[in-house]
């Protein structure tokens, strides 16, 4: 190769290397090939033959290279060539590295001494104070501290890791059920706000309230088929005339019953769901801070069968005010709060039966199809006759008459006529439509506020109270709250670990300490021309150079 090329090597450009973990430029290095040991196959029968052979390889690597290049290599290009080299460059860096870390090393097993030190001290006082009376203080110190963290994560917190503790929508639908509508279809998640955020407490409630209002807000009531507008209508008590109003409401909110009770349950078992979360992080936090109750695991599941027990007597009574609002709403329909878009029902109702206004004298039959009431015409005569001597008819007489016409037409097509024209069942079909978005949105807003007032805030101002009344009649009642054996040996336990583990950060600490005095010691580095390789591997590959 031309000196230009090995020159290129030695030393190429920055922009072809990878990092600059290696000071800038590349080594060349090369070991000889072959195997160690007294076996035929061997080439090295020890170690230290090994170890003059990779010095010998050195030094006709640097007399190739001064060959190569038509002249002596430069003192810096002789610091690259060689494993020596290498060794003694990356012990160099390991120094270095170790020297930049130390600072934060020794102070951080300073720290860590100390806070062993104090457990430990804590341990043993209170395996000295071991009795009933100092375990219900502890008792109720935790069980305050505990209550202050649910708090603290409904009304929004940063305390625990997102990345350990929260639920991005997929895991919280996965985990807590999913809100579908009847059709089995989900909300996309571009559509729920902070969907792809890991939440939990407060914020995540907030979330799971959303997807309920954007899932249950949009729904709209299927097309009536005519054979549910037929067996709707029935018979009446007192005579056999159909009543298609009737038949609407009974369809409506039978629809939105079949509807909207799933819909409560999956809401209420996904919100359960959320709060049963908040316990397990509440105890990591109290852990954190150093008062988590550890030796008592007794206890702790007492609490933390309190804390499940109300949470599912609070769902039930939310749920159960919920189905009766539910219920409300679809035992009796009330046209001021059911209808909610009146208008424009009236126009669509004023489309379907305004008549030809060019024909006032034949009427279109609403409802009825091929239908023509009996003299129905000689009424029209008839009515239309106020001054038979001249046979005159005025318009406001012309219109009563078309009113009274088309009254008399309306009644005989929707009471006493069981054959469905398309223009009846689009009625039915609107009036069916209008009753159902009425009792959506008050399921909506009732649901919302149901569980805001009745299952989150119990939480908040009812559950502390709760969970003191329990505890304090378990301490007068139960001699068993606390298994004083049990917390002894845990104790004494956590005590040997503590004292085991404080000797170990000890001799790590002096360890550090020594081995910083060493090294920053004027001690001169050690010199690659002295190095005797002892640690280079027994078992070595073919001979090839490197980088």
């Amino acid at each position: 190769s031309r000196p230009d090329d090995v020159k290129l090597f030695l030393k190429p450009p920055g922009c072809l290397l990878d990092g600059n973990i290696m000071g800038g430029s590349p080594f060349f290095t090369s070991v000889p090939s072959g195997r160690v040991g007294s076996s035929k196959d061997s080439v090295f029968p020890s170690n230290t033959h090994f170890q003059e052979a990779v010095a010998a390889r050195e030094a006709q690597d640097v007399v190739l290279l001064e060959e190569k290049l038509n002249g002596p290599l430069s003192r810096e290009e002789c610091s690259r060539v060689g494993i020596s080299r290498l060794r003694w460059f990356l012990e160099e860096l390991l120094q270095r590295r170790y020297l930049d870390s130390v600072p934060n090393i020794i102070p951080t097993l300073n720290k860590e001494l100390r806070t062993i030190t104090n457990k430990l001290q804590q341990t043993t006082q209170d395996l000295g104070e071991l009795n009933e009376t100092r375990l219900r203080e502890r008792g109720r110190i935790f069980r305050d501290s505990l209550l202050a963290k649910l708090s603290l994560l409904l009304r929004g917190s940063v305390v625990a890791s997102p990345e350990k503790y929260g639920e991005s929508l997929q895991d919280e639908r996965l985990q807590g059920g999913v809100i579908v509508s009847p059709d089995g279809l989900q909300m996309p998640h571009k559509h729920v706000p902070n969907a792809t955020m890991r939440l939990y407490g407060g914020a995540q409630y907030h979330r799971a309230m959303a997807e309920f209002r954007l899932i249950v807000g949009k729904l709209k009531c299927h097309t009536v088929s005519r054979e549910e507008i037929v067996n709707a209508c029935g018979v009446e008590d007192i005579h056999d005339g159909t009543n298609y109003v009737r038949a609407a409401c009974v369809i409506a909110t039978s629809k939105a019953r079949d509807v909207f009770e799933p819909l409560l349950h999956q809401l209420g078992f996904r919100l359960s769901h959320i709060l049963r979360r908040s316990l397990p992080i509440a105890f990591h936090l109290l852990q954190r801070d150093g008062d988590y109750i550890s030796s008592d695991a007794f206890f702790v599941r007492r609490i933390a069968s309190a804390f499940e027990t109300f949470v599912d007597s609070t769902e039930r009574d939310c749920l159960g005010k919920c189905m009766e609002d539910l219920r409300s709403m679809t035992r009796y329909v009330t046209w001021s709060l059911h209808n909610k878009g009146r208008s424009a029902l009236r126009h669509f109702l004023g489309s379907v039966s305004t008549p030809n206004e060019q024909s006032a004298a034949s009427m279109t039959n609403i409802g009825l199809e091929g239908f023509s009431p009996p003299n129905s015409s000689n009424s029209c005569k008839q009515d239309s006759k106020v001054r038979p001597e001249n046979n005159v008819t005025l318009p406001n007489q012309e219109s009563s008459q078309t009113t009274h016409v088309k009254l008399v037409n309306l009644l005989e097509s929707t009471l006493w006529n069981r054959k469905l024209a398309p223009t009846l069942e689009d009625i039915v079909n609107a009036l069916v439509a209008q009753i159902f978005e009425g009792i959506r949105d008050h399921c909506v807003a009732s649901a919302e506020m149901k569980f805001n007032c009745y299952f989150l805030m119990p939480m908040v101002d009812k559950f502390p109270t709760v969970l003191r009344e329990t505890l304090e009649t378990a301490f007068q009642k139960d001699t068993d709250v606390f298994n004083v054996a049990q917390v002894r040996r845990a104790l004494e336990k956590n005590r040997a670990d503590l004292a085991l583990e404080l000797k170990q950060v000890e001799k790590l600490h002096e360890k550090f300490i020594n081995i910083h005095h060493q090294l920053s010691s004027a001690y001169p580095s050690p010199d690659p021309q002295q190095e005797t390789f002892d640690e280079l591997p027994v078992d070595t590959p073919d001979n090839h150079p490197s980088l």
